[in-house]
């Protein structure tokens, strides 16, 4: 298997082929970095993701939140479910953990500005 990926660790967006055979990857090329080939191969064998979203306080006012690390790629939806059910109470400082452990992943929810009742 042959596939093309654009790197996303810095702006040069390197693109980069990974050969696999049989599940395991053979070859790395076109990255101009080591952070490229860990990317291709993180991606391939498993993609993770930050998720950057908002909670919701008892006062109706919002506040920005996002993964400490990122997630598993197929955990982003129960992370996001367990967001979009989550209230939280005023005040609230950048940093605060919003949620410990979120879906199971170990990565805690992380408030990314702070916010009063003012």
């Amino acid at each position: 298997m042959n596939r093309e990926l654009i790197c996303i660790c810095c702006p040069m967006g390197c693109r980069i082929n990974v050969t696999a055979e049989d599940g395991v990857i053979t070859e790395v090329t076109g990255n101009t970095c080591p952070r490229g080939k860990e990317y291709a191969v993180s991606e391939l064998t498993a993609p993770v993701r930050m998720v950057t979203s908002s909670v919701k306080t008892d006062g109706g006012v919002c506040v920005p939140v996002k993964t400490a690390a990122p997630v598993p790629k197929e955990k982003i939806m129960d992370v996001m479910k367990e967001i979009k059910e989550t209230r939280t109470v005023l005040p609230v400082k950048m940093g605060d953990v919003i949620i410990n452990d979120v879906a199971g992943t170990g990565i805690n929810i992380i408030a990314t500005r702070s916010s009063d009742l003012t």
